[in-house]
């Protein structure tokens, strides 16, 4: 990689690290966890609005001791040294293996993600969740920034992975399957 280049995105991994620390402190500073907070809407936390289109979304303070939904809770150590290992792996490929560029920031996305909800682990004991959303009556998983980078960079990945074999084989997509 160019020198340039490093810095531009360490720069860009730079902010969006501190996007996710300094959303993730400010809610752990000035919001009470959902389990000891009001029943009332906005479920204890910051209501950013309330059916729109069915839809309600607001900011909670949430401690998640697992990795994605809660899972594997019961296991911090095996969970943090997975973590760590799948972060290890994903740096190596990203910065040395890796040869093509456009891959680059969707794996950044989901490296400083995966490094930030590590920090939480260290820092507060916890994932710091926060955004809250609950759709027609079902209350989607409290998620973070470090989350959304993790899933825009995945998202990011598959659909480069999707177009890469679109241009490969363009009459793949107009071909009926046989059954």
């Amino acid at each position: 990689m160019r020198k340039g280049r490093v810095w531009i995105l360490t720069l860009l991994a730079l902010c969006l690290f501190a996007l996710d620390v300094s959303t993730k402190y400010w809610v752990q500073h000035h919001l009470i966890g959902m389990q000891h907070a009001s029943p009332f809407y906005p479920y204890g936390g910051i209501g950013v609005f309330k059916d729109f289109l069915g839809i309600d979304f607001c900011i909670n303070l949430v401690s998640n001791k697992g990795g994605a939904w809660g899972i594997f809770s019961s296991y911090p150590m095996i969970l943090l040294s997975v973590r760590i290992g799948i972060i290890l792996v994903l740096a190596i490929y990203t910065f040395f293996v890796n040869k093509l560029r456009r891959r680059t920031i969707p794996f950044l996305m989901i490296l400083v993600g995966a490094a930030a909800n590590i920090v939480d682990y260290f820092v507060y004991g916890a994932v710091v969740d926060m955004f809250h959303f609950v759709f027609w009556n079902y209350s989607y998983p409290v998620f973070n920034v470090a989350d959304m980078l993790i899933f825009f960079g995945v998202a990011t990945l598959l659909v480069q992975t999707l177009i890469e074999k679109v241009k490969r084989d363009p009459n793949h997509a107009a071909q009926p399957s046989k059954s």
